[in-house]
C-alpha cells in the first residue's frame, strides 16, 4: 500500500484490472441470476451529480449482489432520440450565447470542441464517449459489451418490431387528443423537450359561454358547478381582445377572447377565424346573460387578470372565492363612471350555492375573517382560498338554488355538469397547461388537439388492469409509493406516441412519422440480451420480425427465424437460452421524476408484449439532487458534473458521499462542505487499515479471546445485519451509516478498551462490507492483506447468530455509560476527583426492570398494568413506596428505546457488580483515581446516599 491514500492512483489500477479481466461481463451459468437495470441516460449534456445518485445506487445493488453469489448483469445503454439533441445543434449553430456559456462553463467543454457539436449525429458522439468515460471512471460495474446508442440501425428494427406488435394488438390507434406542443417545432413534446414546466400536466377546463346579444365571452372553470353563484365578470381593460368566428361540430358562434386565447383556440380542434379586434373597455359595464341562471351580470375591471391564462375573461363567485371577494370589495369606493358603471357595489348580491359543515351561508367571507386578510396582494389570501376549496369539494353538496344538481357532492358534480352544458351548447372542454410549458427551443408550447395523431392506447381498461395486477405483484422500495403508481394508472390517458421532427425510428406502419423518445424506451431491457450478440457480427438487415419473435417471445421456431434472418439456427437458440435465463428484469432502479411518465411505459409495454412471468419483478425510487440547495440544469446550470466530482475528489470519495446523504425517496444535497468530511473518512479509512496490516496481525478468532472481543464480535454481528438488511430495501444511508460510521465508532471503542487480538479479521470482515460502496480502496486494501482475487467477487458478510453475545454487550455498555456520566459529573462540577464510587442498581429494580422489557416485549407495557404486576409479589411490596415512580420511569424509558437496543435487552442477564470490579483498572485509567464498587442493596460506604439513584445498567456516582 502507498504511504498516503491517493485516489488517481488506486482507482486507476483497480479499474484497468476490472477492464483486462472481463470480471463484470456477465454470462449465464448455474447460480441465480439478478438482472438490475437503471434508465439509461439523455445524452444531451454530460452526466451531472443526479445521475451520479441513481446509477451509483444501481451500482451499489449490483456489487452487493454479486457479493452474496447472483450472477449479475448490469447493463448500459445511451439514449438519443427525440428533439432535445436537434435543438441543441440548432443553439451550438447559431452560438446562442446561454447555450454556449452553460455547455462551456458547467459541462466543462473547451470552446473550441463546443462549436464543432453543430449536428445531432456529432452531439450523440461526443457525449456517448463522455458519458461512458465518466461512468468507467467512478467504477460502475457494468457490462460494457451491451451498450448501444437509440439511434443505432440496429436498435430501430427492435423498436419497429416492437410497434408493429402493439399495432397488431390495436394498442395504437388514430385519433384527436390534446398533447403538449411546441408550434415552433410543429411537434408534440414530452418531458425530455421541455426546458420549464417539466412538471406540467393537461387539465381539461370547462368554458361557460356567457352571452351579450349574440357574443359568447366564455369563461374557462375548473368547478362549472360555482356558475350557479356569478354576480359578475372580471375583464382586464388594458388585455387586447379580439372578436372570433368559432365553428366547432357544425355550430357557429362568434366569441370574444384575450388575443392570448384566440392564438390557443387555433390549435384546438375548433375552427377559428379572426373577425377583428375589440377595446377591452367596451366589454366592461355591460351586463351578459348566465347561461345556468339566466340572471344578468355585469362585468367589471380586473387587472389582475392575465390573457394567457384561460380565456382571458373571468367569472367571479364571491361567495364562494375569497379572491373574488377581495377584489369586489376592493372596488366598492372606486369611482367606476368612465366604464359607464354608476351603481354602489355593495348591492351586489352575493349567491351561496353550496353547503359546506364547516361554514355558513357565505364560506369565502368567513375564511377572509378568519385568516384576516386584507386585501388580494395578501399572502393569507392563497391560504384562506385553499381552505375554501378543500372543505367545499371534500364536504360540500349543491343547495337548492342550482335545481336538479341539489344535494349532490362537489366532488361528483365537474364531469356530470360538463356533460349536461356540453349537450346544451351552453359550455366546451378546453385544455390549458397546468403551468407555463416552454420547448427546450426557447418557445412557449400549447395544448394542441392533433388531428391523425398516433396515440399509445393507455386508457384502455383492458391494458390497465394487466399493469394493475403487474404492480400488486411485484416490490415497490419504498412500498409507500405502490399507492402512487396505482394512482398515476387511473389518471393515464392515451399518449402521443409519434412526432415529425427530431432523431429517432419512423413508425413502420405510417413512415410520415417517427416515433417520440419515451415511447422507445420502455422494453429496451430486453434489447441488452440481444445486443451482445449484435455486436459480435449480427447485420443489422437480419433483424427481422421472426428473429425477435422467437427470441424474445417464443413464437416460432429457430428454424423459421434462421430461414428468415440468415443468422444461424446454433446463434438464435444461443440468443433465445441467453434470454430466459436473464428475463425478467428483478429490479428497476430509478429517480422519482420518471414515476410519472417512463416508469409507468415501462410496466404498460411489458405487460403488453410479455408473458407474465417474463414481467418486472421489482422498482426502487430514489430523489433529486440539488448542489449547495440550488436545482441543477443540463441547459440553465447550476450543475456538477460527474467527471467534475470524480476530478476534484476521487470516485470513492463521491461514491460514499452521495449514497450516505440522503434515503430512499429524500432529495440530496451536494454541499462541498459535506464531500470534504468524507474525503477525511476514506483518509482514515485507508490509514487505520495500513495500520493493522503493516502491525502484523493476523487472524485471532478462536484464540483465546477476553470479553472486549467477544463484545467486537458481538457488535460486528449487528453491523453486518443491519447493512445487509438496508441494502435488502436498497437503504443506501443506513447501510453506510451501520457498515462504515458506527462500525469506526465500536472499533475506536474496541481498541479504547485494549482490544487487539481481532483487528485483522475486522478489517478483513469491514473490507467486504465497504466493498460495494467504496470498490476502489476495498480492492487495494483486500491486495494489500494478501488475499485472493479481487474483493469484488469474494463473498459478502451475513449474520453469524453464534458469535452474538449479548452479556458482553450489556458489559461495554454498562461501562461506557459509567464513564460516559463520571465525565459529565466532572465537566458539570469542575472537581478533580480523589477517588470515585460506583453503586449498581438493588435486586428490585433489576427484577422489574427484566419484567417491563418481558411485558414490552408481549406488547402489553403499560404503568398500571406493570405496577399491578410487580406489587402482586410480596418481596416487592416492602418497597412499595418507591416502585410507582420507579415503573412510571421505566415504561417512559423502554417504550423510546431503539429497536437495536430493546431487541438486544430482551436477553438481560448480566451481574452488574461483577462486571464492573472485573474492569476495575479500565476505570481508574480512564477516571485517574481509584475506584470502588458496592451493590446498592449493601452499600458499605455511601456518604452522600447516592445508591438510593442505581438504575439497571446506570450504576450511581460518588465522586469526592
Amino acid at each position: 500500500m502507498q504511504q498516503d491514500y491517493s485516489s488517481h492512483d488506486i482507482e486507476q489500477k483497480w479499474q484497468q484490472k476490472w477492464n483486462e479481466s472481463g470480471v463484470f461481463e456477465a454470462e449465464p451459468d448455474d447460480r441465480e441470476k439478478f438482472f438490475i437495470t437503471i434508465p439509461y441516460p439523455y445524452l444531451n449534456g454530460n452526466l451531472h451529480a443526479g445521475h451520479t445518485r441513481t446509477f451509483t445506487i444501481g451500482d451499489v445493488v449490483a456489487r452487493y449482489r454479486r457479493m452474496l453469489g447472483y450472477n449479475v448483469l448490469y447493463p448500459m445503454g445511451f439514449h438519443v432520440t427525440g428533439t432535445p439533441i436537434v435543438g441543441l445543434a440548432e443553439l451550438i449553430q447559431n452560438q446562442d450565447p446561454q447555450t454556449m456559456k452553460v455547455y462551456s462553463q458547467f459541462h466543462g467543454i473547451p470552446m473550441e470542441t463546443l462549436t464543432g457539436l453543430d449536428t445531432p449525429e456529432k452531439i450523440v458522439e461526443y457525449f456517448s464517449v463522455e458519458a461512458e468515460k465518466a461512468m468507467r471512471s467512478i467504477g460502475y460495474s457494468i457490462d460494457w459489451r451491451r451498450k448501444f446508442t437509440t439511434t443505432d440501425p440496429t436498435y430501430k428494427k427492435f423498436i419497429e418490431w416492437q410497434f408493429n406488435l402493439l399495432y397488431e394488438k390495436n394498442l395504437i390507434v388514430k385519433g384527436s387528443h390534446p398533447v403538449k406542443w411546441c408550434p415552433n417545432d410543429n411537434n408534440p413534446v414530452e418531458d425530455h423537450d421541455i426546458l420549464h414546466g417539466e412538471e406540467a400536466t393537461i387539465v381539461d377546463y370547462t368554458l361557460i359561454k356567457f352571452k351579450y346579444n349574440d357574443i359568447v365571452l366564455p369563461c374557462a372553470t375548473l368547478r362549472p358547478e360555482t356558475t350557479f353563484g356569478v354576480t359578475n365578470l372580471w375583464i382586464n381593460p388594458d388585455l387586447e381582445h379580439v372578436k372570433i368566428k368559432v365553428t366547432f361540430e357544425g355550430r357557429e358562434e362568434f366569441w370574444v377572447v384575450s388575443k392570448e386565447a384566440y392564438h390557443k383556440l387555433t390549435f384546438t380542434d375548433r375552427e377559428v377565424e379572426f373577425i377583428e379586434d375589440v377595446d377591452a373597455r367596451s366589454l366592461i359595464g355591460i351586463k351578459v346573460k348566465n347561461p345556468l341562471t339566466e340572471a344578468e351580470v355585469i362585468t367589471l375591471p380586473a387587472s389582475f387578470v392575465k390573457g394567457e391564462n384561460g380565456s382571458g375573461i373571468v367569472m367571479s363567485v364571491p361567495s364562494h372565492a375569497p379572491y373574488d371577494y377581495l377584489a369586489v370589495r376592493d372596488l366598492y369606493d372606486k369611482d367606476l363612471s368612465e366604464y359607464g358603471i354608476t351603481e354602489d357595489l355593495r348591492d351586489l348580491k352575493f349567491i351561496s350555492l353550496i353547503k359546506v359543515p364547516e361554514f355558513g351561508e357565505l364560506p369565502a367571507l368567513e375564511a377572509v375573517e378568519q385568516f384576516n386578510v386584507k386585501d388580494q396582494k395578501d399572502p393569507k389570501a392563497e391560504e384562506a382560498t385553499k381552505m375554501v376549496y378543500r372543505r367545499e369539494f371534500h364536504g360540500g353538496v349543491l343547495k337548492e338554488n342550482t335545481g336538479k344538481y341539489a344535494g349532490m357532492a362537489v366532488s361528483k358534480i365537474k364531469d356530470v355538469l360538463t356533460r349536461d352544458l356540453i349537450e346544451q351548447g351552453l359550455g366546451e372542454v378546453f385544455y390549458e397547461f397546468s403551468e407555463p410549458v416552454v420547448c427546450r427551443c426557447g418557445t412557449p408550447c400549447v395544448v394542441n388537439m392533433v388531428k391523425g395523431q398516433w396515440f399509445l392506447n393507455y386508457s384502455s381498461p383492458e391494458w390497465k388492469d394487466k399493469v394493475y395486477r403487474c404492480i400488486e405483484n411485484m416490490d415497490i422500495i419504498p412500498e409507500e409509493l405502490r399507492v402512487e403508481f396505482n394512482n398515476k394508472v387511473d389518471w393515464l390517458k392515451d399518449k402521443a406516441c409519434a412526432r415529425k421532427k427530431g432523431l429517432g425510428t419512423l413508425l413502420p406502419f405510417d413512415k410520415n412519422w417517427l416515433i417520440e423518445s419515451l415511447g422507445d424506451s420502455t422494453i429496451y431491457m430486453s434489447y441488452y440480451v440481444v445486443a451482445k450478440f449484435i455486436a459480435a457480427g449480427i447485420e443489422t438487415e437480419q433483424l427481422v420480425p421472426e428473429l425477435f419473435d422467437y427470441v424474445l417471445l417464443g413464437k416460432g421456431t429457430a428454424q423459421d427465424a434462421e430461414a428468415a434472418s440468415g443468422v444461424s439456427a446454433d446463434t438464435i437458440e444461443h440468443i433465445r437460452s441467453d434470454f430466459e435465463y436473464w428475463y425478467p428484469v428483478d429490479l428497476r432502479s430509478s429517480g422519482k421524476d420518471l414515476i410519472p411518465n417512463h416508469l409507468l411505459f415501462f410496466l404498460f409495454h411489458h405487460v403488453a408484449i410479455f408473458d407474465e412471468e417474463k414481467w418486472p419483478r421489482a422498482i426502487a425510487i430514489n430523489g433529486f439532487v440539488s448542489l449547495e440547495g440550488q436545482k441543477m440544469s443540463k441547459s440553465k446550470g447550476p450543475l456538477l458534473t460527474l467527471s467534475e466530482a470524480v476530478g476534484s475528489y476521487g470516485a470513492d470519495i463521491s461514491r460514499m458521499y452521495i449514497l450516505s446523504s440522503a434515503e430512499q425517496m429524500q432529495d440530496a444535497d451536494w454541499k462541498n462542505s459535506g464531500i470534504e468530511s468524507a474525503r477525511k473518512q476514506i483518509d482514515r479509512y485507508y490509514k487505520l487499515a495500513k495500520e493493522i496490516i503493516g502491525s502484523g496481525a493476523t487472524s485471532g478468532i478462536g484464540s483465546d479471546m477476553k470479553g472486549i472481543d467477544r463484545w467486537m464480535l458481538s457488535r460486528l454481528q449487528q453491523r453486518i445485519l443491519e447493512t445487509n438488511e438496508a441494502l435488502g430495501t436498497i437503504r443506501t444511508r443506513h447501510a453506510l451509516q451501520n457498515s462504515f460510521f458506527l462500525l469506526l465508532n465500536d472499533l475506536k471503542w474496541y481498541q479504547k478498551r485494549g482490544g487487539s487480538v481481532l483487528l485483522y479479521d475486522i478489517l478483513e470482515t469491514w473490507v467486504r462490507l465497504m466493498a460495494p460502496f467504496t470498490p476502489h480502496v476495498c480492492e487495494e486494501i483486500w491486495e494489500a492483506m494478501g488475499k485472493e482475487g479481487m474483493v469484488s467477487l469474494a463473498g459478502y458478510p451475513t449474520y453469524d447468530e453464534t458469535l452474538v453475545d449479548t452479556s458482553a454487550e450489556f458489559t461495554e455498555e454498562l461501562i461506557s455509560g459509567t464513564i460516559s456520566d463520571v465525565d459529565e459529573i466532572i465537566r458539570v462540577t469542575k472537581i478533580t476527583p480523589q477517588k470515585a464510587v460506583l453503586y449498581t442498581a438493588p435486586e428490585w429494580k433489576t427484577t422489574a426492570f427484566k419484567k417491563a422489557l418481558a411485558m414490552q416485549k408481549e406488547g402489553d407495557l403499560n404503568p398500571g398494568v406493570l405496577i399491578k404486576e410487580l406489587m402482586s409479589d410480596p418481596e416487592m411490596r416492602r418497597y412499595g413506596k418507591e416502585v410507582p415512580k420507579f415503573a412510571q420511569k421505566l415504561v417512559g424509558d423502554i417504550t423510546s428505546m431503539s429497536e437495536e437496543s430493546f431487541n438486544t435487552l430482551t436477553s438481560f442477564e448480566l451481574d452488574e457488580k461483577v462486571a464492573l470490579e472485573e474492569n476495575k483498572d479500565f476505570f481508574e485509567k480512564e477516571i485517574g483515581c481509584p475506584v470502588e464498587v458496592y451493590s446498592a442493596d449493601d452499600a458499605e460506604y455511601d456518604p452522600e446516599n447516592k445508591a438510593k439513584f442505581a438504575y439497571p445498567l446506570r450504576p450511581a456516582i460518588y465522586l469526592e
